[in-house]
């Protein structure tokens, strides 16, 4: 039976469709012509930015532009190894290992031996035997303390605040320390549920605000040392003096990132910008750092360190030469050297271009001035700063280092696409942002297992190299096992560069 009535049907609904779909396109039209004539009007009369006053409308792609450079640079311009702060080959070689994946690769190295200043290991003639080999040894850090830490870690997590990274990111960098049993630093942000949920060793870091160990006065309270002390899970306890990204200023978390959690952990108004001082209001002088370090270590029983970036040294003799004059019971159990490199926080500028070492510089003074003075035995050395390559940490372990730590190597293991959004709430890789829609994007049990995995990687490797230049294991390595290219394009021994140092006379009470 034919049904003409059909036809007439549809043949009026399309044209009505089309009508709409007419209206609304005008309608949009002149929408955007008044949008335009209103930005247009607004450009001409605003008084604050030239471009967009000589060039009104079109003025504001330059801004659009110019954002969109970072990327367009990242992924098309750039070569392998010309990015700052860390190149294409440098981020993939983290993510392979991460990702447990082949690290390898053909036809030949892309790095430049040339440069002055670029590290050569110097491989011996008989290497070390893959059944000589043998794994990194105990450490014993604070042996003057209740409860002194024991550990074959190498390569650690570097202080990371729960506030600056989001929960999924603690969670991973947490459950990843724990099956790979390395220690997580806290960062400066108090001690989070995510944290401690995973049961791996943390080091507790006192930034100068002292959040989560402080009272409603903000000084250091004994009863919030006690509380946290009766965690079995938490180790040491690390003052931090400074950190590489902002040497002379405190920590600052943007108030966009203050939840109402993230407030209760710290002590802090939620939605306000968490700015820590510049330093800590009560160590005026050294002995006031080791009165503290002192009073940290009785009350809760475990090693105390401090952080700091190396600058001014002369009161690194001042410090050593109290603890000398005081006892060697009193000295710090480990001090934590920051590179000026290093920094996964927001900073100023000027600090964190311009301000503070590198670690090439301050990991030797350091070293060489506890050797000076007769303290490098009791006194354990981490490394940190922009660590992420197994010949970095190789290098580190060669200046004298103990131990290394790293944020930002971790950082890439969780996925970061060094997007530069860490001071805001839109990292795309839901690392260092508390928006839920972003976090969704990170799977803390894939991340967990991706930590680990670089955190083995990067010890396997650093073995590597040790078993080339001759050592069982990696802390065996010394200065004479690495050269430097010097400016006329010709390599010479780290220890001709830093002479190993003799101990002063002793200096008695």
């Amino acid at each position: 039976m034919d049904l003409p009535f059909v036809g007439d049907t549809v043949n009026a609904f399309v044209a009505g469709f089309l009508s709409v779909v007419a209206t609304l396109f005008v309608f949009a039209v002149c929408l955007g012509i008044i949008a335009l004539i209103v930005v247009y009007i607004v450009d001409v009369t605003q008084t604050k930015q030239a471009i967009r006053r000589n060039y009104p409308v079109v003025g504001h792609f330059r801004y659009f532009f110019e954002h969109l450079g970072e990327f367009f640079r990242q992924y098309f311009f750039s070569m392998d190894r010309e990015e700052l702060p860390f190149n294409r080959a440098e981020r993939s070689w983290v993510y392979r290992a991460a990702k447990n994946i082949e690290t390898t690769v053909a036809f030949g190295s892309t790095r430049d031996l040339r440069p002055s200043g670029t590290n050569i290991f110097v491989n011996c003639a008989f290497p070390t035997l893959g059944e000589d080999a043998v794994p990194p040894g105990e450490i014993t850090i604070g042996p003057y303390s209740e409860n002194p830490y024991v550990t074959r870690s190498l390569y650690n997590i570097s202080g990371m605040s729960y506030g600056a990274l989001s929960s999924t990111a603690i969670t991973a960098l947490a459950n990843g320390a724990k099956k790979t049993r390395c220690w997580m630093n806290t960062g400066e942000g108090g001690v989070s549920p995510y944290h401690l949920a995973a049961g791996c060793d943390l080091v507790v870091q006192i930034g100068t605000a002292k959040y989560g160990v402080r009272d409603l006065d903000g000084n250091l309270s004994d009863e919030k040392l006690k509380e946290l002390a009766s965690h079995e899970q938490i180790r040491m306890f690390e003052i931090k003096l400074s950190q590489g990204a902002k040497p002379g200023k405190g920590g600052i978390l943007p108030g966009t990132k203050v939840s109402k959690e993230i407030a209760e952990i710290r002590g802090i108004r939620v939605g306000e910008d968490s700015i820590s001082p510049n330093r800590h209001p009560d160590i005026n002088s050294v002995s006031d750092l080791l009165d503290m370090t002192i009073r940290i270590r009785e009350v809760t029983g475990r090693p105390v360190g401090f952080k700091t970036v190396v600058g001014a040294s002369d009161w690194l003799d001042d410090l050593f030469v109290e603890i000398k004059r005081r006892g060697i019971e009193t000295a710090p159990d480990f001090i934590t050297v920051d590179g000026a490199e290093g920094g996964t926080g927001a900073a100023p500028m000027p600090l964190i271009d311009e301000v503070g070492l590198p670690l090439r510089e301050g990991l030797p003074l350091m070293v060489d001035k506890l050797n000076q003075h007769g303290l490098r035995d009791r006194i354990k050395v981490i490394a940190s700063g922009k660590l992420v390559h197994p010949a970095k940490v190789a290098w580190a372990l060669c200046m004298g280092a103990d131990f290394c730590t790293s944020a930002r190597g971790f950082m890439f293991s969780l996925g970061c696409i060094q997007a530069m959004q860490c001071n805001k709430n839109t990292c795309p890789t839901g690392i260092t942002t508390h928006d839920p829609k972003l976090q969704r994007g990170l799977d803390p049990v894939n991340k967990a297992e991706r930590v680990s995995n670089f955190q083995d990687q990067i010890e396997y490797e650093v073995g590597i190299i040790a078993h080339s230049c001759g050592v069982k294991e990696p802390r065996q390595l010394r200065r004479f096992h690495c050269r430097v290219v010097q400016d006329n394009g010709r390599s010479i021994p780290l220890n001709e560069i830093y002479p190993d140092q003799t101990p002063v006379e002793p200096v008695h009470a």
